[in-house]
């Protein structure tokens, strides 16, 4: 399938499956990757201007990072030791470094800038060279992974730093979800070529079954849908873009509480 950067350049790209069913692929992926992420607009560095959206943004920030923080607590217990990889400004760092001992790691300067005028007490870094291997309760990538091109070195680093049957939390957008088939070429959470990967549900479950992970449990982000369905009518320049996002992606929840095909998909994983 043909997509276009539809947020930035408007370039052509494609997507095609990979070795293992479910995981697509962008193609071409650009020496230069970085500055299709060279907008004020993609780092979530939110400023409180006062306003109604910026209220209603907020409140459903609270909500989303609440859900992730009792995921996390229900699985490895509060006061443990957490990497979020990929923290951006460090809204989910936080939110939890009261209840657990938290690192950030993010690459972006201007992101681990933002993140380190945030937090309190948690440490941002840039490398993960200064963590020692089996430190780790649990290592969350919050629609991080799909980023990530040398994704087999990665899976191999947090295995290294995680203690046995330590927690790897994943969440990424599903390309078989209702509102994926729906939009096809302008659902905007394919976000070619920033999302080097594109998984399926089907997919994840092929990819972290293995000798070193168990895939424990799936869970949704329920409010992705709605988000990924409003710039998605946004992409495809309708009017009223927002109203037809919320129909849309509330029937994508609709039909997902029936197969478990959400717009977005927690993978709890664990180290064996």
């Amino acid at each position: 399938m043909k997509i276009k950067d539809l947020f930035l350049t408007q370039e052509d790209f494609e997507i095609i499956e990979t070795e293992i069913p479910g995981i697509l692929q962008t193609v071409p992926l650009p020496q230069d990757l970085g500055r299709y992420y060279e907008s004020k607009d993609y780092i979530s560095h939110h400023q409180d201007s006062g306003s109604l959206k910026e209220k209603l943004y907020k409140f459903l920030q609270i909500f989303n990072l609440s859900y992730k923080k009792h995921i996390l607590a229900d699985f490895i217990g509060k006061g443990k030791t957490v990497l979020d990889y990929g923290c951006g400004a460090g809204e989910f760092v936080k939110f939890i470094e009261k209840d657990f001992k938290v690192l950030g790691f993010e690459p972006n300067e201007s992101a681990r800038t933002a993140a380190k005028n945030k937090i309190s007490k948690s440490k941002i870094i840039d490398s993960l060279t200064t963590i020692e291997n089996q430190s780790l309760d649990a290592i969350t990538l919050w629609h991080v992974f799909e980023h990530i091109d040398n994704q087999s070195d990665i899976l191999q680093t947090f295995y290294n730093k995680l203690k046995d049957n330590g927690l790897l939390i994943i969440a990424v957008p599903n390309h078989t979800s209702d509102d994926a088939k729906r939009y096809k070429e302008f659902w905007a959470a394919y976000d070619v070529p920033r999302h080097v990967y594109h998984f399926s549900k089907s997919g994840m479950e092929k990819l972290m079954n293995n000798e070193n992970w168990k895939l424990k449990k799936i869970k949704p982000l329920l409010l992705d849908s709605f988000y990924i369905s409003m710039l998605s009518e946004k992409y495809k320049k309708s009017r009223l873009f927002w109203l037809k996002g919320m129909f849309y992606g509330m029937i994508s929840n609709i039909k997902a509480s029936k197969n478990g095909e959400f717009s977005s998909l927690i993978y709890i994983i664990e180290k064996k």
